[in-house]
């Protein structure tokens, strides 16, 4: 059997317009490369449908108005470039497997991949991880293009398979899958988490090996690390509970150092940890950020913290241990709704945690979320009111979407909100279709949501010249003396 995988990230932002782009390398494409060349003996490219050079900022106004026309032609037309581009780099690699990444909001965008996969040889195993299939298991099936579902993490499962499929074994003990057996589907038993975090490759190391088109990527495109998995928050919305788990598993601080140190030598000056919150409690932050003042103290750092771990002392060493911006998810400026909701949290303790990280020179960053089921005019406008007085530089705003396999699908589905007919290629955060509230129609929805869609993009981009002024000017400290500068800051604020 030829041994050769093509690992999948399938196009979502570019289905929106062509220079949208998921401009950074999948963690789950390199965890999975990674674990391939270290327990096989299997070629492996990766492949990321989503990312384009042309790199254009996300606005939100356009991706519910003209964006999501094109993402659903595009979803019908196989025929356009994006899908083009899939194809070939697939025949050029022409592997005998095919894993794809997939979330729900991209499943249907990954069946098209499958399809196409499947066009090129029926012979070539697909098989579909991330998110999505953790979620609903075999429901993935009902694609007929796809061979073999993974749930949870995939690292291991992912060799085992290979190692089945190069022996032409059954599938029957291999745990965390749902596969086909002729008309048959089965399910076998979930694979335990990985405890020992440490033994993973980093993705960085064989990411010039392996990721199709390596040179096109800015360095930017690996500066994102875990040093976690798993969230012990219990949020209504939030699937992260049904990937990694509830209870929290930590990298030793020693591990994630070295990776940084990694970054560093590639050339890279500042990381993102994509944890679903940063550290989970005081103490591993402290040892964290230790072990990143002592083997990586050059470089820069950014995170996403829940507002209760924020306090002086806590952001006073993160902000001496490199960290410069820092992201808040706060959703909704109601407290009702918070409570609702389960977030954990006030408005008011939210925005104190905004101004403690501001206070000391950091950048925040703020997720909103509207559209929640008990949603009603009053708290859109408290979240409205929120969004227009917190000190953020930048907003990332999403629309309430009830992902498939959620606590909050079944809550809409017992209440009316969705039907048998729900289709995930057309609700996700930023859809303009999306209305799954009790108590507004989508007209009236639409009317709230317009309003705060455009003021985010408004102070989305004054923010962005605000910090490009900032830099501008402390160019010119540098070039021009104190005194220079101190005349061409006055000559700009006055217009001349």
């Amino acid at each position: 059997m030829m041994r050769k995988i093509l690992l999948i990230e399938p196009p979502f932002r570019r289905l929106y317009k062509e220079s949208y782009s998921l401009d950074r390398y999948p963690l789950s494409l390199g965890y999975l490369a990674g674990a391939i060349r270290k327990g096989t003996d299997w070629e492996v490219q990766s492949f990321n449908g989503d990312f384009s050079p042309k790199c254009e900022r996300l606005r939100v106004g356009y991706l519910t108005g003209k964006g999501f026309q094109n993402y659903l032609q595009n979803l019908q037309d196989l025929s356009s470039p994006v899908w083009r581009e899939l194809k070939a780099a697939v025949a050029q690699a022409a592997p005998a497997v095919v894993g794809i990444s997939a979330k729900s909001q991209n499943y249907k965008s990954a069946c098209l991949a499958a399809k196409l996969v499947k066009g090129l040889g029926r012979e070539i195993r697909v098989v579909l991880g991330g998110p999505h299939p953790s979620m609903i298991r075999g429901g993935v099936l009902e694609c007929p293009d796809i061979d073999v579902a993974v749930k949870g993490e995939g690292e291991q499962t992912i060799v085992d398979l290979l190692r089945a499929f190069e022996a032409e074994k059954d599938l029957r003990g291999i745990h965390g899958i749902v596969y086909r057996e002729g008309k048959e589907i089965l399910e076998n038993p979930d694979r335990e988490p990985l405890e020992d975090l440490d033994s993973l490759t980093f993705p960085h190391e064989t990411a010039k090996d392996v990721l199709i088109d390596f040179d096109e990527y800015p360095l930017a495109a690996f500066r994102n690390i875990f040093a976690t998995r798993g969230c012990p928050y219990n949020c209504f919305y939030c699937g992260s509970r049904n990937i990694w788990g509830r209870r929290v598993r930590f990298r030793s601080p020693e591990n994630v150092a070295r990776e940084i140190k990694g970054l560093e030598e590639m050339g890279i000056a500042s990381i993102h940890f994509d944890d679903d919150t940063f550290g989970i409690n005081k103490d591993y932050i402290c040892r964290l950020v230790r072990a990143i003042q002592t083997h990586c103290p050059g470089i820069k750092w950014s995170c996403e913290i829940h507002p209760r771990l924020v306090d002086e002392e806590t952001i006073d060493l993160m902000k001496e241990g490199g960290c410069y911006l820092i992201q808040v998810g706060i959703e909704s400026g109601n407290n009702g709704m918070l409570r609702a909701i389960r977030k954990n949290i006030t408005i008011e303790e939210a925005l104190w945690a905004c101004e403690v990280i501001k206070k000391r020179g950091i950048e925040v960053q703020t997720f909103f979320i509207i559209g929640f089921p008990e949603e009603t005019e009053e708290t859109l406008r408290d979240t409205y009111q929120a969004i227009k007085k917190i000190r953020s530089d930048s907003l990332i705003y999403n629309i309430f979407t009830p992902y498939p396999g959620t606590e909050a699908f079944e809550f809409c589905r017992e209440r009316g909100l969705v039907d048998e007919a729900f289709d995930v290629a057309l609700y996700n955060h930023q859809s303009p279709v999306n209305c799954f509230c009790l108590n507004m129609d989508l007209a009236t929805f639409r009317r709230h949501a317009s309003r705060i869609e455009r003021y985010i993009d408004r102070k989305n981009i004054l923010n962005r010249v605000r910090r490009s002024f900032s830099r501008n000017l402390a160019w010119r400290l540098e070039e021009r003396g104190l005194r220079g500068a101190l005349r061409e800051a006055a000559r700009i604020s006055l217009g001349r």
